[in-house]
């Protein structure tokens, strides 16, 4: 067998795919990206605008590939989302996923939903995904991986599917182990910079736990803003960030609140980028609300790297 060396990246949103594979040494063929902001801050680091709706790009087109790489887009099955599935058209964009790998036929699908479609719809959908994937004649690993226990400092919790072309004869593919590092909100917090842009100042701000928390692998709530709901939550820079999210409200939407040096306040687009595994050469060309929005849209760099790593050593190792 030969070497993994080309993959395309679908529903590339700015690029955290592209970030692991390259880095693996891999070469991309192929990129589609429909939000223009995206394809902005895409552009800045890539130096390549990807090509629009995938919808309307014919699969004969798109070049051939080892790895198609996709983190298709998931608030049809979100749980913050109305949770449609299949009946929303971001659900049916799966199958555009699924026509392509037809045409081409790539070794590899390395795909990243959210962890709530293994639910929706009481598992069909997830059932429905699976079997899609065996119908094109691919050996299917769905897990579940949580970025707190892979050395970034964020609770967002994913579902990947490792998908082999059953030709390869890869009959079980193991997703990485734990390595649960030692790594905390507070070791990616920017120092050097004027922050008040980023504080709250409320006077319904109220805390009920001291700020030194004893650091823990995940989110430690320490306080609230007004009734506590979502993006209202006040937490330990001594744990980790909340799942940061494209969308939703509170003073502190998007990213949480935050204790930091005796002010509360958001993370910056900076902290959201390092949160994410994102390098410090990743550059930022948007204004801060769609910064927010790119960086909830996307996928944990540092996760997609451990995956990777098993996905190289099992064809490797198969080969």
């Amino acid at each position: 067998m030969e070497q993994l060396k080309t993959f395309i990246d679908l529903f590339a949103g700015i690029g955290g795919f592209r970030i692991v594979m390259e880095s693996s040494g891999l070469n991309c063929v192929f990129s589609s990206e429909w939000d223009k902001y995206s394809q902005l801050t895409y552009n800045s680091n890539f130096q390549e605008t990807p090509e629009g709706d995938i919808t309307k790009i014919n699969e004969k087109d798109i070049p051939q590939h080892d790895i198609l790489c996709a983190g298709f887009p998931c608030q049809a099955f979100s749980i913050s989302g109305k949770q449609k599935g299949f009946e929303d058209t971001r659900g049916t964009l799966f199958f555009d996923i699924c026509r392509i790998a037809k045409e081409k036929k790539p070794k590899v699908l390395f795909l990243e939903n959210v962890k709530n479609l293994k639910r929706h719809n009481k598992g069909e959908t997830f059932k429905k995904i699976v079997q899609s994937l065996e119908n094109l004649n691919y050996n299917v690993f769905p897990e579940i991986l949580k970025a707190s226990y892979y050395g970034a400092p964020t609770a967002r919790e994913r579902i990947y599917f490792v998908c082999f072309r059953k030709d390869l004869g890869i009959t079980n593919f193991e997703f990485p182990k734990p390595t649960n590092e030692k790594i905390y909100l507070k070791d990616k917090l920017e120092h050097n910079k004027d922050l008040s842009d980023y504080e709250i100042k409320r006077s319904d701000i109220k805390m009920y736990k001291a700020e030194e928390q004893l650091p823990q692998l995940r989110p430690l709530q320490i306080g609230k803003i007004n009734a506590g709901g979502q993006g209202e939550r006040i937490y330990s820079i001594n744990g980790h960030a909340i799942t940061l999210s494209a969308y939703g409200g509170g003073a502190a939407s998007k990213t949480g609140a935050y204790l930091v040096n005796g002010k509360i306040r958001k993370l910056t687009e900076r902290e959201c980028a390092r949160v994410m595994g994102f390098p410090e050469t990743f550059k930022i060309p948007v204004s801060k609300s769609q910064a927010y929005k790119q960086f909830g849209n996307s996928v944990v760099v540092t996760v997609l790297k451990k995956i990777t790593e098993q996905i190289l050593r099992s064809y490797e190792g198969h080969n």
